[in-house]
């Protein structure tokens, strides 16, 4: 089963490393995969650990964004 977190911040902290916090603690959900994606003020992040059992592909990564990459789930 795969992992996902998230975070809304407007303290100032350091999104990239809490956000690759909260995936290293997910893991065990999902060891195939981990990314996050973090937006451009800086006060948002998304994160997801995948566990790849039938699609193997990288197509299945997450998060994943709109081809405009106005929208990202």
């Amino acid at each position: 089963m795969c992992g996902i977190s998230g975070i809304w911040n407007n303290h100032g902290t350091d999104l990239d490393a809490l956000a690759n916090n909260m995936n290293l603690s997910l893991i065990h959900r999902g060891p195939d995969s981990q990314d996050f994606w973090i937006n451009d003020n800086k006060n948002v992040a998304l994160g997801h650990t995948r566990l790849s059992i039938i699609d193997i592909s990288a197509n299945g990564n997450q998060p994943m964004s709109s081809s405009s990459n106005r929208y990202i789930i």
